[in-house]
């Protein structure tokens, strides 16, 4: 041991000092490049080089979501894992390259580099390599493929995370989550950590079972700044409420405490006292300056989160050398006496220390070595140079959602196939023997319902969450049933958080599961929204595809309805999903889309891996009747299995309705417009005016080639618009037809820059049938 009071072999502490080494001079590699104008990305891990006792007190097959300063963390992990695999499944297109060939900078075509290139069996070459390609932006960066300065390699289980504050917290929370329970569960079928990452399907057309084993802890580490955020507040409170119910999630947060948020301070014992008081949170603390005794008090952490499946926050305390960044000017808010308390403190010197004190090595060998190191870093700093850059909008944006509308399709039908051959029997019993296409017709929930019942049943990955879903069935009586049939392990209610719901869907979507969330209402959304934005829509683009995180978010929302009212429960705001790279927002209007439409987003995140948004208008969810009381036109059969491949209902297809025996103006619409614009074209009809009314079912990606045939099908559009004038769907499709050239007239009616009042005012702000009808007539007029 390197000294009696610690575990710390010599042999470690040497390999440890090495990744240390490595990380600081990545720190100076960047600079270098910066001062020439070929580095992109300065934050550094100087100070923090500690943290690689933390990657040797894990398994390298543990998920690690690392902090922007754990550089000493990835390069032991590096070592740690030892040689990659064969293959790795980072590429932009999908293709699978060779580990040679993504390390040399090869293309996927270039055999003779792949044969030929560098296996790069030295760590310190490979470390160095992966995080330099991310600072100079190369398109071959294993990581991100120059889109971003991330630490992530699917083969080091480093999963890639944004540089929104703490915003992977809830995420690791949602794996430790989907690990333990997928180790609980024998339902859903295990496959190898390769398999999984590189896509494999151990059913067709979709990944299931975890990437990691089932004793995996997950490793999360964060700065001290980030304890204040809501995030991080989020992912705490959920992994203690979780601990105290008896659900076990083993997750290992790293706190990595230099005192500093850029230029504001942590209050003194602030972060100590914050984390010791959590909930079901299990304290562990350590000098991270000192190797030794962080490697012992993340082996002791690692180790209980591993035995008893449990989370545990390990309080490194570090401090921060050079500055948060390039071009920071630290000694404008610190003195220079603080300066250099911090670098008495360097974490570099102090291991060096510790090797000469326990006889491993004399100064002028730690010296020679890290002057070996540094020219070893530098050699490849200058290689990675020359190595190319995105170039091309088409290559930026190839993994940010790949579609593969035929294998969504043949996914549908398969379930149908199975649902109604060898899966008939399971699913008869499902239903108690009253299938839902022998109910005759169905409210748009009862059809939703319906089909979450035949999404559980296809999809044995699948779990439905969120706030009401499981013992009240939701706050409409969506979800009603759904846990008595298949079990509270598949259907369960969560805690009042809407970032923690988000962040356990993330997190068991990227172990292998297929969740489906629910967020009570559109209004709660807004406060989590990062989740999707920050981190489920981003994976994929920060990972070069090699990791995804399949999701369908369920969420209530709109206006329009009756006996409650105001904001929060008749919310019609969705610019904050309508520009979120990649998502899928679907918003069925009725019982014979919604049904289709669900199991199109299914298939989408199981095929494709999407983050998909199946907004559901209340208002509409026990409406009956379309023009007359009593008419029942607005209930729809609901298909059996056997029906579902000629119904499918392909992502960013448009579906239209004609009404009169003319087509004088086409009315565009989504959502409650649908039901107003029919009924409007129905008393257009009366008038001897002939309507077409589109419902566009699709708000991203919007059917834009829809939109413009059925325009140029009339010359005459009407966009009837829920949402609000400003920021609202209807700009959107304005903006389609005028970048495809329509020449027709166009108007629009839409919903007032308002929030919705509570009562019978809210018909003031909102879009309405008479509006719709008079929009009309005055298109008609010119």
């Amino acid at each position: 041991m390197v000294r009696d009071d610690t575990t710390l072999t010599g042999v470690r502490a040497l390999e440890l000092f090495d990744a240390q080494l490595t990380s600081r001079h990545l720190d100076l590699a960047a600079r270098w490049l910066r001062s020439f104008g070929e580095g992109f990305h300065t934050i550094g891990s100087s100070g923090h080089e500690g943290n690689a006792a933390v990657a040797a007190a894990v398994l390298s097959t543990d998920p690690a979501l690392l902090h922007y300063r754990s550089g000493g963390f990835y390069c032991a992990r590096v070592a740690q894992a030892g040689p990659l695999p064969a293959t790795t499944p980072a590429t932009a297109d999908g293709t699978l390259l060779t580990t040679a060939r993504v390390r040399t900078g090869a293309t996927a075509g270039d055999d003779d580099a792949a044969a030929g290139g560098e296996t790069d069996a030295d760590p310190i070459a490979t470390a160095a390599r992966d995080v330099l390609r991310g600072v100079v932006a190369s398109a071959v960066d294993p990581a991100a493929g120059g889109r971003h300065k991330v630490f992530g390699n699917a083969d080091l289980a480093v999963i890639p995370t944004t540089s929104t504050i703490a915003s992977h917290l809830p995420r690791a929370v949602g794996i430790g989550f989907a690990i333990e329970r997928m180790r609980r569960q024998s339902a859903i079928p295990t496959q190898s950590p390769a398999r999984s990452r590189l896509g494999g399907p151990s059913r067709p057309d979709t990944d299931a079972g975890s990437p990691w084993p089932p004793d995996a802890i997950v490793v999360c580490s964060f700065g001290d700044a980030s304890v204040n955020h809501v995030s991080a507040v989020a992912a705490f409170n959920t992994a203690g409420w979780c601990d105290h119910t008896g659900l076990r999630i083993p997750v290992l947060f790293v706190c990595e405490d230099n005192g500093l948020g850029i230029s504001v301070r942590s209050p003194e014992g602030w972060v100590a006292a914050t984390l010791g008081a959590k909930p079901g949170l299990r304290y562990f603390s350590a000098d991270g300056c000192d190797l030794a005794q962080a490697y012992d008090a993340a082996s002791e952490a690692a180790s209980w989160v591993r035995r008893h499946r449990r989370p545990a926050v390990l309080h490194l305390s570090t401090v921060r050398l050079m500055g948060h960044g390039g071009a920071d000017a630290e000694l404008a808010y610190r003195s220079a006496g603080e300066v250099a308390q911090d670098l008495e403190r360097d974490p570099i010197i102090a291991t060096a220390r510790l090797l000469v004190e326990a006889g491993l090595a004399t100064p002028d060998e730690l010296i020679a070595r890290y002057d070996e190191v540094g020219w070893q870093v530098r050699k490849v700093a200058e290689e990675v140079l020359g190595e190319p850059k995105l170039a091309t909008a088409a290559d930026i944006m190839a993994p940010i959602a790949p579609r593969r509308p035929v294998r969504v399709s043949r996914a549908v039908t398969d379930a149908g196939s199975r649902a109604a051959g060898p899966g008939a029997a399971a699913r008869t019993a499902a239903f108690g023997g009253k299938l839902p296409e022998q109910a005759g017709p169905l409210t748009l929930a009862q059809t939703i319902n319906a089909a979450l019942a035949d999404g559980l049943l296809d999809h044995p990955e699948m779990t439905i969450f969120g706030q009401d879903v499981a013992a009240k069935g939701g706050l409409y009586g969506v979800t009603k049933g759904l846990r008595q049939r298949y079990g509270a392990s598949r259907v369960f209610d969560t805690l009042l958080d809407e970032t923690s719901v988000l962040g356990l869907g993330l997190g068991a979507g990227l172990a292998g599961m297929l969740p489906v969330p629910e967020i009570q209402y559109l209004a709660y959304l807004h406060s989590a929204e990062d989740q999707l934005r920050g981190e489920g829509a981003t994976l994929r683009f920060f990972s070069r595809g090699a990791f995804r995180n399949p999701m369908v978010v369920r969420v209530p929302g709109l206006a329009y309805q009756d006996g409650i009212g105001g904001h929060f429960h008749n919310d019609n705001s969705l610019a904050v999903l309508r520009d979120v790279p990649g998502l899928v927002l679907a918003v069925p209007a009725r019982a014979e889309d919604a049904a289709p439409m669900l199991r199109s987003c299914l298939a989408s995140a199981a095929v494709d891996g999407s983050v998909c948004v199946f907004l559901e208008p209340i208002a509409l969810y026990h409406t009956r009747d379309l023009y007359l009381p009593g008419d029942d036109e607005w209930l729809s059969p609901y298909a059996g299995p056997g029906d579902w491949g000629s119904s499918h209902a392909p992502i960013g297809r448009a579906r239209s309705y004609g009404v009169g025996s003319a087509e004088d103006v086409t009315i565009i619409t989504f959502g409650n417009g649908v039901r107003m614009s029919l009924r409007a074209a129905g008393a257009l009809a009366e008038e001897g005016i002939g309507t077409r009314v589109v419902d566009l079912r699709w708000l991203a990606p919007l059917p834009v080639a829809d939109i413009i045939r059925e325009a140029s099908a009339t010359g005459r559009v009407l966009v009837a618009d829920e949402t609000r004038r400003s920021g609202g769907v209807g700009e959107g499709i304005v903006a389609a037809l005028v970048d495809a050239g329509y020449v027709g007239a166009v108007r629009r009616v839409a919903s007032v820059d308002s929030f919705v009042p509570l009562g019978p005012s809210a018909t003031q702000v909102l879009l309405s049938e008479d509006a719709i009808t008079q929009g009309a007539r005055t298109l008609l007029a010119r």
